[in-house]
C-alpha cells in the first residue's frame, strides 16, 4: 500500500510542497485527496532530501493544507494502448471525450517512451504523398522524417494540417497507414474544425486524436504530445503500421514549458524560455523515425507559429536544429490569395533526395525540381527589378521568367485545401509550367527528359 502523507507545507499557484516523503522519484504521479473525498492528480517535479515539489494537474482551489492528504503511485504517467484507439478522440491525458466507451488497454506504456538506439535507426527513404504539390514536388516528405511547418499567427496552418492528415498516404503499397493528431493548447473552435474535417472525409477511421484545449492546465499541455507519440510508437513498432504524427501548436507547448519553469523559479534562458528547452523538444522530435527489423515507422510534422513572424525566435530556431528541414508559410503569399501560402524557396526537406526518383516517384523528379526552384528564384528577382525599374527595363527573357513566377504561384503552389494531386499530376504540371520557358533555358534537366516531356505534357485537372 502506498503511504499517505499529511505533511503539505505550502501551495504556490500550480505547485505544492510535501515534506518528509520517502522513496519518491522524479516524474512520479501522485493523488491528492481533499477533505470532502474529491481526488486530484499531481506529478513530482523535484525531490530534495525528503521534500517533494509537486505540480497539480487541476487548480488548487479548495485545497486545505491541514486536512488534505497525498499518496504517490510509484509510476510516472502512463497511457493504456490498444488497436481500438483508431477512430477515437481523447483529451490531453488520454481519456476518451467522444462519448464512446473507455479503451480496454492491451498494455500500459510510459508516456516518456523508450529511447531509440541510434544504431538501430533506419534511414528514411520512402516517399509519402501528401497531395500538395509544393510539398510533394519540391520539399518531399519521406517516411520516418521529422518535417516541421513554420507558420505565423493568422496564417491557415490549421487548414494545411487537416489537409495533410486527410490526404497523406504511401503510394504503391498496401501497408496499414494511420494518423495521430495532437492538438496542443488550441481553442475549442479549432479543435472542432479538425475533428469535423476528419469525420467528413472519413479519415477519422485511421486517426487517433488527442485534444488539449487552451483552458486546460499547463501540465496537461506538457503531457499531450508525449501521449500522442506513445500511441504512435505502439501503432508503429508493435502493430507494424506507418504512422504520421501531426502536432499543432508547438509554440503553446513551449509557452507551457516556460510557465512551469517560471513557477519553479528557474533561471530563464533566451527570451524567458528555460535553458533545457532544446533537450525537451529533442525528447519529442527524436521519437520519430524507422527501426531496423521493424516494418512500421513514425513520420512527424510539428506545426508552430513563429512569434512576430521571426524565424530566429528560440522555438523555430531550436526546432530547425533538431528536425530535417522546414515548410515555411508566407504572409506575403497569403495576402495574394495563394492557398496554401507555402514559400517554397526558404522551405527545405533535407531528406528529399532519398525519397524521389525512379521506382519511388518518377525518374525526372530531381531534375524538374531543381529547374523549378531555379526558374522561380530568377522570376522573383525579375519581379523585384520590375518594381524598381519598370517593365520596360527588363529583357524579353526576364519578362518570361516574371510571367513564369506568377503562373507558378497561381497554378502550382495555389491549389486550395481540397485538391488532392497525385505525384504524376504534380510532375506534369511542373513540366507544363517549364514549357513556358525556352528549351535553351532549362539547363538543369537532362536531354532525355526534355525530349520526353518538354512541350508534350498537359497537366490533368
Amino acid at each position: 500500500m502506498p503511504k499517505e502523507y499529511r505533511t503539505i507545507q505550502e501551495i504556490a499557484g500550480p505547485l505544492m510542497l510535501v515534506q518528509g516523503v520517502e522513496d519518491v522519484a522524479y516524474n512520479e504521479l501522485g493523488e491528492i485527496e481533499l477533505s470532502n473525498g474529491e481526488k486530484r492528480r499531481c506529478k513530482v517535479l523535484e525531490i530534495d532530501e525528503g521534500n517533494a515539489l509537486v505540480q497539480l494537474f487541476e487548480n488548487s482551489a479548495g485545497l486545505n493544507l491541514e486536512e488534505s492528504k497525498v499518496r504517490f503511485l510509484g509510476h510516472s504517467m502512463e497511457l493504456g494502448v490498444s488497436p481500438d484507439m483508431l477512430g477515437r478522440v481523447f483529451d490531453g491525458l488520454g481519456h476518451p471525450i467522444d462519448g464512446g466507451p473507455e479503451i480496454l488497454p492491451e498494455k500500459r506504456l510510459d508516456i516518456n517512451g523508450l529511447p531509440m538506439n541510434p544504431a538501430a535507426r533506419n534511414y528514411p527513404q520512402e516517399f509519402i504523398q501528401t497531395g500538395i504539390s509544393a510539398i510533394d514536388g519540391l520539399n518531399t516528405l519521406v517516411r520516418g522524417q521529422k518535417l516541421p511547418i513554420f507558420s505565423a499567427s493568422g496564417l491557415p496552418h490549421a487548414r494545411l494540417a487537416a489537409q495533410i492528415a486527410r490526404q497523406a498516404k504511401v503510394i504503391g503499397t498496401k501497408e496499414p497507414f494511420a494518423v495521430v493528431f495532437a492538438a496542443i493548447g488550441i481553442t475549442y473552435e479549432e479543435a472542432n474544425f479538425f475533428i469535423q474535417s476528419f469525420r467528413d472525409s472519413g479519415a477519422i477511421d485511421r486517426t487517433v486524436v488527442f485534444v488539449n484545449l487552451a483552458n486546460d492546465p499547463a501540465v496537461e499541455r506538457i503531457a499531450t504530445p508525449r501521449m500522442a507519440l506513445t500511441a504512435a510508437e505502439y501503432l508503429a513498432f508493435q502493430q507494424d503500421m506507418h504512422v504520421l504524427v501531426i502536432m499543432t501548436d508547438i509554440t503553446n507547448y513551449a509557452d507551457a514549458l516556460r510557465e512551469i519553469s517560471a513557477a519553479r523559479k528557474e533561471v530563464p534562458g533566451r527570451r524567458g524560455y528555460p535553458g533545457y528547452m532544446y533537450t525537451d523538444l529533442a525528447s519529442l522530435y527524436e521519437r520519430a523515425g524507422r527501426q531496423k527489423g521493424k516494418p512500421g515507422s513514425i513520420t512527424l510534422i510539428p506545426i508552430l507559429t513563429m512569434p512576430e513572424d521571426d524565424k530566429t525566435h528560440p522555438i523555430p530556431d531550436l526546432t530547425g536544429y533538431i528536425t530535417e528541414g522546414q515548410i515555411i508559410l508566407s504572409r506575403e503569399l497569403y495576402r495574394k490569395g495563394i492557398e496554401p501560402p507555402i514559400d517554397v524557396l526558404p522551405s527545405l526537406s533535407r531528406l528529399k533526395d532519398k525519397g524521389i526518383g525512379e521506382g519511388k516517384t518518377r525518374a525526372d523528379h530531381a531534375n524538374t525540381m531543381n529547374q523549378l526552384f531555379a526558374a522561380y528564384a530568377r522570376g522573383k528577382d525579375a519581379k523585384e527589378l520590375m518594381v524598381v525599374l519598370g517593365e520596360a527595363a527588363l529583357t524579353d527573357i526576364d519578362r518570361l521568367y516574371a510571367k513564369f513566377a506568377d503562373e507558378f504561384e497561381r497554378r502550382y503552389v495555389s491549389q486550395g485545401y481540397d485538391t488532392n494531386r497525385n505525384i504524376e499530376e504534380t510532375l506534369d504540371l511542373g513540366w507544363e509550367l517549364l514549357s513556358l520557358l525556352p528549351r535553351s533555358e532549362l539547363k538543369r534537366i537532362k536531354d532525355e527528359y526534355l525530349d520526353k516531356y518538354y512541350g508534350k505534357v498537359k497537366a490533368r485537372g
